[in-house]
């Protein structure tokens, strides 16, 4: 059996304001392909298919797309969870009707662990995979909330909730194994932030909660499962060293800070010795660069690039001590027809680091939620000890809105 594990797609992501449709429908074309070509059984998409909540038609459109070809090749089956940019009731508004195409959907978690365990069977009706479909558990799945609570007692309680969930799922796992009497592999699914994982800046990964003691420990992950299928951190990793919990990155890099990354999905082969994993690069489809210096190295970088032929997106960082008020001026001339599009600046002569306030080329599409409210913080000189208190509060309500918002819907 072959299983592909993939993870943080975001489809509809938008990098400064700059749609990315195309970069999203040639990725799941290479992936329908890579399925045939490989003769893959199972894919696994651990979470955060969707960018936002409320995707676009278009969004939609290369999804259900991508799920309809896929059922009518050789992969037998796909998984899907839900991920904390995803809306759990979007996810499963049509679990029902995709199950038919043997594509199970698990958005959220409901309460009953039992139906986070999956039996998926050969057409002959034979088992031949167990997948624990554990989706982006929420504050509100995990933990009862109390007055009176610090905010070390939250991240604590958040932490149990998370490991007593997992643990949970795992044991009904190995018990429907035992009662089966076939020897077949568990593979499980999630979608957290475990402690030590690594990210870059301008990936667009936020905590998932309130602080990072709730990131859980990998010793604290239960090892009943043959593979682990996590999501959520974009750079494409192992977990405690384990060959067999695993991130499998976003396959697109979301940030300048991706660029230079190679982009990848984990290849599983199940074998009898257990399961091999082969890491599988995936092409880029649309480069991004990120240009940085004085104005000599910048026009240096920018001029080889013109050379070479790229067709690069730039983020262009002026580093120099120069203080150019015109820099957009400036730049446009060295790419003009070219390929290339320049889609952010960053000038630092014009910070003033007192107010830490935007550049003149900056505007809020460069900045996410979290970014303006930092800007916020400076820009009123709120002491430090503050700041982590208010980051703290912000975070809980702009957690609170977008959840209310999902529920809504």
């Amino acid at each position: 059996m072959k299983i592909v594990h993939t993870s943080d797609w975001h489809i509809g992501q938008m990098l400064c304001a700059r749609k990315r449709h195309e970069e999203f429908e040639a990725f799941l074309a290479w992936l329908a392909a890579l399925i045939d070509r490989e003769q893959i059984d199972v894919l696994l998409v651990a979470g955060d298919v969707f960018d936002t909540p409320l995707p676009g038609n278009r969004a939609q459109a290369l999804y259900y797309g991508f799920l309809s070809r896929v059922a009518h090749s050789c992969c037998r089956h796909v998984v899907v969870i839900g991920g904390n940019h995803d809306s759990p009731s979007f996810l499963n508004a049509p679990k029902e009707l995709l199950r038919a195409l043997h594509v199970h959907v698990v958005g959220a978690a409901s309460g009953d662990p039992a139906e986070e365990v999956l039996l998926l069977r050969q057409p002959d009706g034979r088992p031949e995979l167990i997948v624990c479909a554990i989706p982006y558990l929420r504050d509100r799945d995990i933990r009862l909330a109390e007055a009176g609570e610090s905010i070390e007692e939250k991240e604590q309680k958040i932490q149990e909730g998370i490991r007593r969930h997992y643990a949970a799922v795992a044991k009904l796992a190995v018990e429907q194994r035992q009662s089966l009497g076939v020897s077949i592999p568990i593979v499980a699914m999630g979608h957290l932030f475990t402690a030590g994982g690594q990210t870059v800046d301008g990936d667009g990964v936020r905590e998932l909660y309130i602080g990072s003691l709730a990131h859980l420990p990998a010793a604290q992950l239960p090892t009943a499962w043959d593979y682990l299928a996590l999501g959520h951190l974009h750079v494409p990793q192992k977990v405690g060293g384990s060959e067999w919990v695993r991130y499998s990155g976003s396959p697109l890099p979301m940030g300048f800070g991706e660029a230079k990354q190679q982009k990848s999905l984990c290849l599983l082969t199940c074998i009898e010795a257990g399961i091999a994993v082969t890491l599988y690069p995936v092409p880029v489809f649309q480069p991004l660069e990120s240009v940085r210096g004085s104005w000599p190295m910048i026009v240096e970088r920018l001029r080889a690039l013109v050379a070479a032929g790229s067709r690069a997106w730039l983020e262009v960082i002026y580093e120099g001590e120069e203080r150019l008020t015109d820099l957009r001026e400036r730049l446009e001339p060295l790419v003009s027809g070219s390929a290339m599009e320049i889609l952010r600046i960053k000038n630092s002569a014009l910070y003033t680091q007192a107010l830490c306030q935007q550049q003149a080329d900056e505007t809020l599409n460069d900045l996410d939620l979290y970014e303006v409210f930092d800007r916020c913080l400076a820009a009123h000189g709120i002491p430090a000890a503050q700041q982590i208190v208010m980051r703290h509060t912000y975070q809980e309500a702009v957690t609170a809105l977008q959840e209310a918002d999902s529920q809504a819907e």
